[in-house]
């Protein structure tokens, strides 16, 4: 095995290529996992020892499980709904994996979840709900309780080229919501669709200190390269103070523990200490008359396991980092400038509570910062600081074990790209210059480049 690392790395060198910075294959640090299975997603930080190993499996055991219809004599895993999108959080997150849009005509958009709001911004500056359907359409409710509505999904396609003349065509999502149960919603109602991410390297993402993002931010862009990273400053609920967000697709959450608390609300029905209302508007009187499974559903020691277990996801070591073309692959992402939002290298802080998670060198390609990404990714819809064109940067570690893990290749918010390559080439905005230095890329360099995301 040695000789043949060796060998790569002196065919690499006589190419030309400048090799892997030592470590580099380690994404998660001393948390790394080895791992090309379906489970590759699933596992525990390597580092993690002792009772603190099985406190992630009690999480884990939490993160699987389907709550029930209250009351029951399942004490404490009841509360489902009224209304909700999905019984669980791994029903979305599908072995701690990435969701999808459904692509069959009758399947159901079970990790695809619909943000709505109305122009305004509630009393912290975040978004404000529509007075009938609340801040998330719910497709689905608990016996005797409306579901909210449904959306129907069409594509447009639109026809591309490279610089070689090389055709492609990708497919442009529309959304219509249909089968409102209580009326129109408000005639400026916003709609945002996303898609369920992967849970690996939650964690160390918000081990990052807030000081390494501030100095990547450059919202006036000073240094004049077109990219203009901004922070997207949102109200932590449990401090009560504005925080810098890091977690959602539009950086709209300030920590796991908000996140996952946010999750269990709008995903699931299921109330916590920091959201303890149910999301039945004044409109929808049978949802709020539906019995409760406890003020709040969700015990704090239950929510602060999952927040445990989503922290110590480990990410999987990268692949094949020593062969040529992904080395070439590499260079080329950094002569792109796409390494400038998908930012490689980060140094964790220290975490009393969390050894593990602490002075680890990671990998995970992003810098949690929001960018413009041009009208077509454009969703119209604010969130805190964030514009409706505005997107957070996503994390690319594991991005290459997507299709192994989860049966698709699936990318971007809403899903509608169908490979690496499709995500690429609806980049816009801030990142259309590097989208369009790829399409005009040779057809062996655009094969490096795909080569080595497939490597993270």
């Amino acid at each position: 095995m040695r000789r043949t690392i060796s060998l790569l790395l002196l065919l690499a060198c006589a190419c030309g290529e400048e090799g892997p910075e030592p470590g580099e294959e380690l994404s998660g640090g001393e948390t790394t996992v080895h791992d090309t299975t379906r489970n590759a997603f699933t596992l525990a930080a390597r580092n993690l020892q002792g009772e603190r190993r099985d406190a992630f499996f009690v999480g884990n055991a939490l993160f699987n499980r389907n709550w029930v219809t209250a009351p029951s004599s399942t004490e404490g895993l009841d509360g489902l709904g009224p209304t909700f999108n999905a019984p669980s959080c791994a029903a979305c997150h599908f072995k701690d994996g990435r969701g999808k849009p459904p692509t069959e005509p009758d399947e159901k958009p079970l990790s695809l979840l619909f943000r709505l709001s109305i122009p305004g911004q509630d009393a912290h500056g975040g978004p404000v709900g529509d007075a009938t359907y609340g801040g998330q359409l719910q497709p689905q409710s608990i016996l005797g309780v409306p579901a909210e509505g449904h959306v129907a999904l069409s594509h447009t396609p639109r026809e591309g080229s490279y610089g070689d003349g090389t055709a492609y065509t990708l497919e442009e999502p529309h959304y219509t919501l249909v089968d409102l149960a209580f009326g129109p919603a408000h005639p400026e109602l916003m709609m945002s669709p996303r898609v369920a991410p992967a849970m690996v390297g939650l964690g160390l993402l918000e081990a990052i200190p807030d000081s390494a993002l501030e100095a990547l931010a450059d919202p006036d862009d000073k240094n004049g390269d077109g990219i203009s990273g901004r922070i997207n400053h949102v109200w932590d609920v449990e401090h009560g103070e504005v925080r810098v967000g890091r977690f959602g697709w539009k950086a709209n959450q300030p920590s796991l523990r908000q996140q996952n608390a946010g999750a269990f609300r709008g995903d699931i029905g299921i109330t916590s200490d920091l959201f303890p209302e149910e999301e039945c508007t004044a409109a929808q009187q049978v949802c709020r008359e539906a019995p409760s499974g406890g003020v709040p559903e969700l015990e704090a020691q239950k929510l602060e396991q999952v927040t445990f277990y989503t922290r110590m996801l480990a990410v999987p070591a990268r692949r094949n980092v020593d062969e040529p073309e992904v080395l070439r692959g590499r260079r080329l992402f950094r002569e792109l400038d796409c390494a400038v939002c998908h930012v490689p290298r980060y140094e964790t802080g220290t975490l009393e509570d969390a050894p593990e998670l602490s002075k680890q060198v990671i990998f995970p390609y992003t810098d949690l910062l929001l960018h413009d990404m041009g009208p077509e990714l454009a969703d119209d819809r604010p969130d805190y600081e964030a514009t409706g064109r505005e997107w957070r940067t996503p994390p690319l570690w594991g991005i290459g074990l997507v299709e192994t893990v989860n049966r698709h290749t699936r990318f971007l918010h809403d899903g509608r790209a169908r490979s690496l390559e499709e995500a690429i080439l609806w980049h816009g905005g801030e990142a259309e210059r590097s989208r369009e230095r790829f399409r005009n890329l040779s057809a062996t360099d655009r094969a490096a480049l795909l080569r080595f995301l497939e490597s993270l």
